[in-house]
C-alpha cells in the first residue's frame, strides 16, 4: 500500500539529516504508529508522503511508493492528483490549519470542487454525510459555522470529516490529538478507529506518545534523531522493548504517581 524506501532529506539550514535512511511499510487497511520526541524526523517523514516538503530547501533521496504511484520524486502535477484524494491530512491545531474565513461545509467540500466535476448539491450532501461519519451532531448547523465557533473537539472532527470526504486511501495525522482534553482525545482514537473498520482507510498516527498510539495502533515505528531505531508489534515493543530511547519513551508516560520525563 504504502512503501517508504531509504528515505533522506537534508534542510539546507542544517548540518544533520532530518530522516536518515528510514523505511517502512504500511498494509492496506493498517493503522500504523510513528513514534518519537520533537525533532525526531516523524513529521517531515509525513511532509514527504504527502507531497508538501519544501523541496527548494532541502536535499532528498529514496522512494516513497503509494501502490504503484512514486511520490517522493513526482512533479507537482501528480501530487496535486493525489493530495486529498488519495492522500487526506489531519493536523495537531484545527484551529490554526482550517480558514478561519470559510465556513465548515465549504471547507470539507474543498477536495471534491479540487479533484471532481460534482455539481454543488452533490458536494454539499457528501460533506454533510462526512460531518456525520465524524459523529457530529446538527451537521446542517455545523455546515454552515465558521471554524471559531466550533469547540477544539468539534473542529478536529470537522478536520477529520474534509480529510476522508474523498474517501482517501491513505490519512496522515500529525499529533491530531495532542491539543485536546484526555476525554476528547479518547472520543477521536475511538472515531478513527470506527472510519479504520467502516471504510478500509489506512492511517499513519503520528504523536509522541507512545501510550496513545498503543490505544490506536496495531504496529510502531520509534523514531529519534532520524533513525528508526526501533520497530513491530506494538504491544510486543511496550512490554519489551529493545532500544534504549524505546525504553525511556515508555518511562515518560504519565502514571497515576506523576510524569515521567525524557
Amino acid at each position: 500500500m504504502l512503501e517508504i524506501q531509504d528515505l533522506h532529506v537534508r534542510f539546507h539550514n542544517r548540518q544533520r539529516e532530518a530522516v536518515a535512511g528510514v523505511s517502512f511499510k504500511i498494509e492496506d487497511g493498517e493503522i500504523m504508529g510513528l513514534v518519537g520526541e520533537s525533532g525526531s524526523g516523524k513529521s517531515v517523514t509525513a511532509m514527504s508522503v504527502a507531497g508538501l516538503l519544501p523541496r527548494k530547501q532541502c536535499d532528498y533521496s529514496g522512494r516513497i511508493m503509494l501502490d504503484n504511484c512514486e511520490l517522493l520524486h513526482a512533479d507537482r502535477k501528480v501530487l496535486r492528483q493525489v493530495q486529498g484524494k488519495d492522500i487526506g491530512v489531519v493536523f495537531q491545531e484545527p484551529m490554526n490549519a482550517m480558514d478561519p474565513l470559510m465556513k465548515i461545509g465549504k471547507q470539507v467540500e474543498e477536495c471534491l470542487k479540487v479533484h471532481t466535476q460534482m455539481k454543488a448539491p452533490e458536494r454539499k450532501a457528501l460533506a454533510l454525510d462526512a460531518l456525520r461519519a465524524v459523529e457530529l451532531k446538527n451537521v446542517e448547523e455545523v455546515y454552515e459555522k465558521y471554524p471559531h465557533e466550533l469547540s477544539g473537539g468539534m473542529c478536529q472532527r470537522a478536520m477529520i470529516a474534509a480529510a476522508i470526504v474523498s474517501k482517501p486511501k491513505l490519512l496522515l495525522l500529525d499529533e491530531p490529538t495532542t491539543a485536546l482534553d484526555i476525554t476528547i482525545q479518547s472520543q477521536i482514537l475511538k472515531l478513527l478507529k470506527e472510519l479504520n473498520r467502516k471504510y478500509g482507510i489506512s492511517m499513519l498516527f503520528i504523536s509522541h506518545d507512545l501510550n496513545v498510539v498503543r490505544k490506536l495502533c496495531r504496529r510502531v515505528v520509534v523514531m529519534q534523531r532520524g533513525l528508526v531505531v526501533e520497530s513491530g508489534e506494538t504491544d510486543s515493543i511496550f512490554h519489551n522493548p529493545q532500544h534504549e530511547y524505546t525504553k525511556k519513551l515508555i518511562a515518560a508516560i504519565p502514571t497515576r504517581e506523576g510524569r515521567g520525563s525524557l
